[in-house]
């Protein structure tokens, strides 16, 4: 079972809001678009969002991050988002099935790796064969997020160790986590000693380093679907075209992720 005792406060929170608006003049036609994106994304939709917002200067960008799963259930139950970017197809399908999004919108953006990481001073290769003897032994904190809330990446996690047939000998030394940068941060700080995340989260931070890359044939693919939900602003329309285009594509790429929209 996954042990979710929280260390201490994460360093990013389900529902962290980041606002990016220029001031316009009481003629202009502001519009607002609200993006709820997952937490892995944290640092590249930032600064597509600035870049957007160079292009369209009346526009307000809010960009809410935190789990897919967190953010799923929020629009289910009403949230303001207008546009959807999850970390994997689970969340969209579900939110497609209750009819919150628009389905002629939704394309696969992007594409990841999973990676375990280890806090920089302390990292060392790690083999992620099957039955690895280094789990057996193994005694510290391992943080991801947490398969049982849904947490795409925790998800991906179990699915990986379990194929590795290496779960057993690991899931009593798990942290999970409400989203992938959780783990992050706990691993950044030495509160655990490995953590699976995404390679982006891996490249966003100096403090830790990447000991193992998980086999692609051992987890699902990692796929980011984004969509419109049901009645867009022009605004959502315009941001969910620009992340799709190609000078959109270039900063995911430089950011780690792989860019296939389609």
């Amino acid at each position: 079972m996954v042990n979710n005792t929280k260390l201490s406060v994460p360093l990013f929170t389900a529902g962290l809001a980041v606002v990016l608006g220029l001031a316009v003049s009481a003629s202009a036609s502001a519009e607002q678009v609200t993006v709820f994106a997952a937490a892995s994304l944290t640092t590249v939709l930032t600064e597509l969002a600035q870049q957007y917002q160079k292009q369209y200067p009346a526009d307000q960008v809010r960009l809410s991050f935190a789990s897919s799963s967190t953010l799923a259930r929020q629009i289910a139950q009403g949230a303001p988002a207008q546009v959807f970017v999850s970390a994997d197809l689970k969340w969209m399908d579900h939110l497609q099935r209750q009819g919150q999004i628009q389905p002629a919108s939704r394309l696969n953006l992007l594409g990841n790796r999973l990676v375990l990481i280890a806090p920089a001073a302390q990292a060392r290769a790690l083999s992620l064969q099957p039955n690895a003897a280094w789990a057996t032994g193994y005694r510290g904190r391992l943080c991801m997020g947490s398969p049982d809330s849904g947490v795409p990446a925790g998800l991906y996690a179990k699915q990986a160790w379990i194929s590795l047939k290496l779960w057993d000998q690991l899931k009593g030394r798990v942290v999970g986590t409400e989203d992938v940068r959780g783990a992050l941060a706990f691993v950044e700080r030495g509160e655990c000693d490995l953590g699976v995340v995404y390679r982006t989260d891996a490249k966003d931070s100096p403090k830790v380093k990447i000991v193992a890359t998980f086999p692609a044939s051992s987890h699902a693919p990692i796929v980011y679907p984004a969509a419109l939900m049901p009645k867009p602003s022009q605004s959502a329309r315009r941001f969910l075209s620009y992340v799709k285009s190609p000078a959109a594509g270039q900063v995911f790429v430089r950011h780690g992720f792989e860019f296939k929209p389609k």
